[in-house]
């Protein structure tokens, strides 16, 4: 019976993304073209870490068919180094799409032990919802948190974000939006590593909406 109702609940999002899909396509084209800073220019300090940029193939941004992206890794002395992928589409209506970490990182060999949603406070007193995923490959542990922040929105359901997406191509005009994820090694403490994501998450979301427009 509970099986059997998880496979409703995902045919009726699997049509309703279906259905948002041709709405998309049906509405008219030509977004506005937004002001924002682009993500080569984001800080390169972030509280006492440095970062240096990591190269993504050729072949890898041709799948994702981001239009802009930032690859970094931030380290500091004493701390595990923290990775940041940032990946920003000006559009979605025309075949790229966000795609989720759940779907990517297993097809590059990592393996998914858990996932939960994990609430964390904003220095101007509210919160953000994000996704927390435990992964695997071999000995290696990695925790990685992500988020999908779209037109003043984070969102941390894939479900939600895309319902936005065709909410607001109708509303404003606009289907442009980022994915946000941060990684950090659990080899030791999954614990500490949260922590540390966290504090992370906490410094780079209020500087985001420069290069994420809301």
């Amino acid at each position: 019976m509970h099986s059997r109702s998880l496979q409703l609940r995902f045919s009726v999002c699997a049509a309703l993304l279906i259905a948002g899909t041709v709405l998309l396509h049906a509405l008219g084209h030509g977004e506005p073209v937004l002001r924002r800073q682009q993500l080569a220019n984001f800080p390169i300090n972030i509280g006492a870490r440095s970062s240096f940029d990591v190269p993504i193939t050729d072949r890898i941004l041709k799948a994702v068919g981001v239009d802009d992206y930032l690859n970094r890794q931030y380290a500091s002395a004493g701390v595990s180094p923290i990775s940041l992928y940032v990946g920003y589409y000006k559009s979605q209506r025309t075949g790229d799409t966000i795609h989720s970490p759940k779907n990517c990182l297993p097809g590059a060999g990592w393996e998914p032990l858990k996932s939960a949603d994990l609430k964390v406070p904003l220095p101007n007193g509210q919160s953000m919802t994000v996704n927390e995923y435990l992964i695997a490959k071999g000995l290696e542990r990695q925790l990685v948190i992500y988020w999908y922040q779209s037109r003043g929105r984070v969102v941390a359901s894939v479900y939600q974000a895309k319902f936005w997406m065709v909410a607001d191509a109708v509303s404003r005009n606009r289907t442009d939006g980022a994915l946000v994820r941060i990684i950090a090694s659990a080899n030791v403490d999954e614990a500490a590593a949260r922590k540390q994501l966290i504090e992370f998450a906490q410094q780079i979301e209020p500087r985001m909406h420069d290069y994420v427009p809301n």
